[in-house]
């Protein structure tokens, strides 16, 4: 069977809203504001962002946000870049999204923490009315995240918590995670438990176990934010080829059996150099591994920009990769589904929105 990627419903959990510009967008904002780019057309600059951000190293991969960051300093800025964003998010068959954005990084321009939720919201909102204009349907819950290397973990939490009724679904920390544990903002993450609101943490790309068990214990994590070197505390033991055990450690234990959700992004994990204990191609990626073993594995763009892609590229790289089938395919998205960040009625219906769509791809 033909595989039609780009018509299956989707569910993007781990995509960063300033990783998700469209070149052409950067490139006329960046005029307004005299803002200065290595490429001054939408072919080349494209091009740039996927080979400066093909480098093998995190801390590399993060410099091209100074671009995309520039841009989104006003109110008209982040909404048109919200709005763009949803758009494209329908383009490829996303039926729930959930965007993540520092707006601790778009202050420049003098406008305040509040103001930067309410323009991404009001782009937002704007997308979902034109998506619905189109004859379709999407919903979109916002990320709001602090950076994990400064100190604005609890008032980016009480932001976060400020507007969970008007679009913010949950709380993420990013940023450079070697040497910055999630209990470097425990404060804001014992606020947050105390006000019941979902968590998701970046752990496990550029640091490894313990990074993850912080998330987890002084994170109080619901989802990890790749979480791909969980593979560090699993044991594999093979003969001849042949399988002969598998041991997980204590962590990939715990992850193993309460289902902790890892949100795994294939094309930023192999040019970030996540997985580089593994290999370096696609076929070397963990996922299969990880999903063999029964984690709760789900697929994501991470930075659509920086890695040139969508989710129906990455289910069709996994495919190649793997051989996996439309059942596989539909797993990933049911996993995705079931970890969002809404109400239990709303992921009970994008199960139902995705095996509707799978049914109708199998004819």
């Amino acid at each position: 069977m033909t595989i039609d990627f780009a018509k299956l419903p989707k569910v993007s959990l781990h995509d960063h809203l300033d990783g998700g510009l469209r070149p052409q967008t950067i490139i006329e904002l960046s005029s307004e504001i005299g803002h200065a780019l290595p490429a001054d057309n939408a072919a080349d600059l494209g091009k740039w962002f996927q080979a400066a951000a093909d480098s093998g190293s995190l801390v590399r991969y993060l410099e091209t946000f100074e671009h995309t960051i520039a841009v989104m300093q006003t109110k008209d800025g982040l909404a048109r870049v919200a709005r763009e964003f949803v758009l494209d998010l329908h383009a490829d068959g996303v039926i729930h999204g959930e965007l993540r954005w520092a707006p601790e990084q778009h202050l420049r321009a003098g406008l305040t923490l509040d103001e930067t939720v309410e323009a991404v919201q009001a782009g937002i909102d704007e997308a979902i009315e034109m998506v619905a204009d189109l004859g379709g349907d999407i919903s979109i819950g916002q990320l709001v995240t602090a950076m994990r290397h400064n100190d604005r973990g609890l008032e980016i939490a009480e932001l976060a918590v400020r507007h969970r009724f008007n679009g913010v679904v949950g709380f993420d920390i990013a940023g450079p995670e070697k040497g910055f544990l999630p209990q470097r903002h425990k404060v804001a993450f014992d606020y947050l438990a105390e006000q019941m609101f979902p968590i998701t943490v970046h752990a496990g790309e550029a640091d490894g176990i313990e990074s993850i068990k912080d998330a987890l214990i002084n994170g109080r994590a619901l989802r990890l934010g790749h979480g791909v070197r969980i593979m560090e505390d699993v044991i594999i033991k093979r003969k001849d080829g042949e399988l002969e055990f598998v041991e997980l450690g204590p962590i990939a234990d715990w992850v193993h059996d309460r289902q902790i959700p890892l949100e795994l992004s294939p094309s930023s994990n192999l040019q970030t150099g996540a997985i580089e204990a593994w290999g370096s191609e696609m076929a070397d990626h963990p996922f299969d591994v990880l999903y063999d073993l029964g984690f709760n594995v789900t697929v994501n763009t991470d930075n659509r920009l920086m890695s040139a892609t969508t989710i129906t590229r990455e289910l069709k790289l996994l495919t190649e990769a793997f051989g996996y089938d439309l059942d596989d395919l539909e797993q990933f998205q049911i996993n995705a589904a079931r970890a969002s960040f809404v109400a239990i009625e709303d992921r009970e219906e994008l199960v139902a929105r995705i095996e509707a769509g799978f049914a109708t791809a199998r004819g």
